[in-house]
């Protein structure tokens, strides 16, 4: 029976700050529900006494700082440390205190003297997790919930943008074993649906831990968790994208699956993980269409998809590896635009799919025009496959019908 004995969080959540403005009262909901969930022996399976939960006026500059220390005295190199922070984060762009920092309830953006005093510079943050000797660590921010941090009257104060920027994030996950989840970009938002009593990422990241997340040994594990959050959030919103940063040597579990269970991963016809792996470049208009229209589609055919993404080195959604997504899905489906035919990732993808396909005696590759473009802008090696035009006004919804039935036919064989 696995175990998560020696795993500890630290869970953070503020929602009512008392010199900058306020976020949803959902960053309380959230915070509470994910150290409910960790403890839960039918679930995550955390020692209680291992789990710290941090809440609104709890959630000081000083307190933080000793969470942060107190995970570095009662861990070591076996440990799995788990840290959720739902809060504001901010930079600064200029000036003598440019810089990104984690923002406690107490933060004060009055002058740039008073936020370097009472907010988490970055750098100080990266220094707290580099004194956590666990070499299984993963940091969760659910931040960016507003536009806005609100500024001071005052001519002189720092200007503080929200959010962390993409540096700030990869600064953060150095180290080996280190891994940092946030549920957007820095430009972005972080949605809260009308009505929700979560984040539209903590939601969906609860809805994993409560056993969405398949597992076939008892175990939830790093990598699965962000394919299943990715397309989810981006379904929903496709103008949030999470992103993953990560030094890893393994795909280290980050919690019991159903109190540590042993379930099924579902896998398609021939073995396979999904029955089709979306490739496409994540720019205006592709995204719209991939997310509003080919993915709703193909799932709601039954269909299983994995679609390139947001990870790094390089990203896919729902898998976080390129070649891993690739490999476990039957056909590649090629999502062509003209943007798409000038993206040198998209170009590696198509060529590592194409690769498998010719060492494997197989048709992998499966290509469609998104919208109108020049048959002879293609590629020799993609011109010579059948492709399905989803752009042409009359002949779209047979296309799509001919797309759906040869992603459910076996692999085709060379």
């Amino acid at each position: 029976m696995p175990s998560m004995e020696n795993a500890h969080a630290l869970v953070v959540g503020i929602a009512n700050y008392q010199m900058i403005k306020r976020l949803p009262e959902t960053v309380l909901n959230d915070a509470r529900d994910i150290q409910t969930l960790l403890i839960h022996s039918n679930y995550c399976g955390y020692p209680s006494e291992n789990v710290q939960l941090l809440l609104d006026e709890q959630a000081t500059r000083a307190a933080l700082c000793q969470a942060l220390a107190t995970l570095a005295q009662n861990t070591n190199a076996d440990s799995t440390v788990f840290i959720y922070i739902s809060s504001h984060g901010g930079r600064v762009d200029f000036g003598p205190h440019q810089g990104e920092y984690l923002l406690p309830v107490d933060a004060d953006s009055t002058s740039g003297a008073s936020l370097a005093a009472t907010a988490i510079l970055s750098t100080q943050f990266t220094e707290a997790l580099r004194a956590i000797p666990a070499r299984k660590l993963v940091v969760v921010f659910d931040c960016c919930h507003s536009g806005g941090i609100g500024q001071p009257k005052d001519a002189e104060a720092p200007v503080l943008k929200a959010g962390f920027s993409d540096n700030a994030y990869e600064a953060l996950k150095q180290g080996k074993g280190r891994a940092i989840l946030a549920s957007s970009r820095s430009e972005e938002f972080s949605y809260v649906a009308q009505g929700a009593a979560n984040s539209v990422f903590t939601q969906h990241f609860l809805a994993g831990l409560k056993g969405g997340i398949a597992s076939d040994d008892g175990l939830i594990r790093l990598f699965d968790v962000f394919e299943y959050l990715q397309p989810r959030v981006t379904g929903a919103f496709p103008d949030q994208h999470p992103i993953f940063k990560a030094e890893l040597e393994e795909n280290f579990p980050v919690a019991l699956y159903l109190g540590g269970q042993k379930g099924a991963i579902p896998q398609v016809e021939e073995g396979f993980r999904y029955d089709a792996y979306i490739s496409y470049v994540d720019q205006e208009p592709d995204t719209t269409w991939v997310w509003g229209t080919l993915v709703p589609r193909l799932e709601d055919a039954g269909l299983k998809v994995a679609v390139s993404g947001d990870s790094e080195n390089p990203g896919v959604a729902r898998v976080v590896n390129m070649e891993r997504g690739i490999q476990q899905s039957k056909r590649t489906v090629l999502v062509l635009s003209e943007t798409y035919l000038s993206d040198s990732m998209a170009t590696f993808e198509n060529a590592l799919g194409q690769t498998m396909g010719i060492q494997e005696g197989t048709y992998r590759l499966l290509p469609i025009k998104a919208m109108p473009i020049e048959t002879s802008s293609l590629p020799v090696r993609i011109s010579m496959l059948t492709t399905l035009d989803l752009a042409h006004p009359r002949r779209a919804e047979r296309e799509f019908a001919r797309l759906i039935e040869a992603l459910r036919q076996p692999l085709p064989r060379l």
